[in-house]
């Protein structure tokens, strides 16, 4: 697991949030660990209200409830598509059925089993081929730039697992690169795409 924005789905979400806060540096948090059953729109106006509280280090907007209300979620739609500087939003629910499209676009999604296993990434890096890489990049056309991210992030971190790249400084410097495009505003289709045809020149044969 690690700090950055994204939904996390979990039936333990006390024991991850105890994660987060290990990982914690010099970041602020911000916690709003609603009392009922659902993420209202109170909540979210909350929520917002304390995003727009000016702060000069990266502070974690950290959301918790078992289910977010629909019309929560679209009140928080635009602020999670372009937060003010320096904030971040993590969700922490129970329940991803209950996320509409538009949020889950937003955002990347990491679910937790029981053990708090990582779900398994979509993308197979160790076979990944020109024709994969279509394909993922197709599904991904609406993706924001905070979702965009965290795949980005995502496929270093599997590609370093996989054992199967040449990732050598000029390799590594791309996935930054291209984290550092996203934030003034590049494409997050083109981006993506970039990512992983550089990625794929590495492949070892």
């Amino acid at each position: 697991m690690t700090l950055a924005s994204g939904i996390i789905v979990t039936q333990q979400p006390q024991e991850v949030l105890q994660t987060l806060i290990s990982l914690k540096t010099n970041e602020l948090f911000t916690i709003i660990d609603t009392e009922q059953k659902e993420f209202l729109v109170a909540d979210a106006d909350y929520a917002i209200a304390k995003a727009y509280v000016a702060s000069e280090v990266a502070n974690f907007i950290i959301l918790i409830a078992p289910r977010f209300s629909a019309v929560a979620q679209n009140r928080l739609l635009k602020i999670l598509e372009e937060p003010p500087k320096n904030k971040h939003f993590i969700l922490i629910t129970e329940s991803k059925s209950s996320l509409l499209p538009t949020i889950k676009s937003r955002l990347p999604i990491q679910v937790l089993s029981d053990g708090l296993e990582e779900e398994a990434f979509e993308l197979e890096m160790s076979s990944l081929n020109l024709a994969r890489v279509y394909e993922f990049t197709q599904k991904q056309k609406r993706l924001s730039a905070v979702a965009c991210k965290g795949i980005i992030e995502r496929i270093a971190l599997e590609a370093m697992r996989s054992g199967k790249y040449n990732l050598d400084e000029s390799t590594l410097k791309v996935f930054s690169d291209s984290i550092k495009a996203l934030e003034v505003g590049s494409p997050t289709s083109f981006i993506l795409n970039t990512v992983l045809l550089k990625l794929l020149a590495k492949k070892r044969r």
